[in-house]
């Protein structure tokens, strides 16, 4: 039977060990020569209700050999384009360390790796784990040209602390907006099941957010939404699974209704691609435990490589 491979295997999507699409993994992070770097960070020690989220990174790799097929790059026939050639080179860092209960240990772990990636001029791409895992990944941006951050989600997460807690997933917009070098955020998805007070929304607009829901985002339209970004910014993607109806996307922790389509998301996301620079994404809270059809994985892996293939071609890949 013939194929592409030199070896003679077919490499099936259930054959292997199950790498980011199949990417290669390097242990060694100071060896890593890549476009995108993928790292995983199974922490989910900032959960307020149900955990779970510890098993994202494994089961979003695990869904995303689906899409390996395309040696050669995925054809779009609605674009009339190639996505992700074999001149975008993916590799997959493995796991951060978790070290269970220690959420400053475990952040420091996922931000050594995300620097790593910066180091190696590869973009990374953390997959979580809970939404504090953004909080490392934007602190490894210190140091490098600002950012703006574009943040899909159910929620605002711009809690300042709450039971003493300033680390856990309902903080990190909180912490990015007190970074100099974060210029904005655009926080779209956000809706009325939010736990954040009134206060919190006026404090995140004072801080520079700027906050829509999916009604209003879908009243905008795609182009619209992202052209609120400032045209010269750089940005940092944000992604929780929860921004999406959990009628497609079930495997969270901390579900709403209400959320945006498949559609929806990529559609955005297209638009970021041809008219910023992005220089990072994390995608977060995939608890696979919830969704024993595998939706919310094959969807999270499905984002991150239509997304990752839309920013490289608007590169020239």
């Amino acid at each position: 039977m013939p194929n592409d491979y030199d070896s003679g295997r077919l490499n099936l999507p259930f054959v292997g060990i199950a790498t980011f699409a199949k990417a290669p993994y390097v242990a060694d992070w100071k060896a890593l020569e890549a476009d995108v770097a993928v790292l995983g960070a199974p922490f989910d020690f900032g959960t307020q209700y149900r955990s779970g989220a510890r098993f994202g990174p494994r089961a979003v790799r695990e869904a995303s050999t689906l899409f390996s097929f395309g040696h050669a790059g995925a054809y779009d026939h609605e674009d009339d384009a190639v996505y992700l050639p074999a001149s975008v080179r993916i590799a997959d860092m493995g796991d951060a360390d978790i070290v269970h209960t220690q959420t400053e240990a475990s952040h420091a772990n996922i931000e050594t790796g995300v620097r790593a990636a910066l180091a190696a001029g590869a973009m990374p791409v953390t997959i979580g784990g809970d939404h504090s895992v953004n909080i490392p990944c934007i602190n490894a941006f210190e140091g490098q040209a600002p950012i703006h951050i574009l943040q899909i989600d159910a929620h605002l997460d711009f809690v300042d602390e709450r039971h003493g807690v300033r680390f856990g997933h309902g903080n990190p917009m909180r912490r990015a907006a007190e970074k100099d070098y974060v210029t904005g955020l655009t926080q779209v998805g956000i809706r009325n099941v939010s736990s954040t007070a009134r206060e919190g929304y006026e404090d995140a607009r004072k801080m520079g957010a700027d906050i829509l829901s999916v009604r209003q985002a879908r009243a905008l339209g795609p182009q619209a939404v992202i052209d609120r970004i400032p045209d010269d910014a750089r940005v940092f993607v944000t992604i929780d699974i929860d921004a999406f109806c959990p009628s497609i996307a079930p495997g969270t922790g901390t579900p709403s209704h209400g959320g945006f389509l498949y559609y929806d998301v990529l559609e955005m996301l297209q638009a970021l691609a041809k008219r910023n620079q992005v220089v990072g994404i994390d995608l977060v809270e995939v608890a696979p435990d919830y969704d024993p059809t595998g939706s919310t994985s094959i969807l999270a892996a499905q984002v991150l490589l239509n997304f990752l293939g839309f920013i490289f071609h608007a590169r020239g890949h």
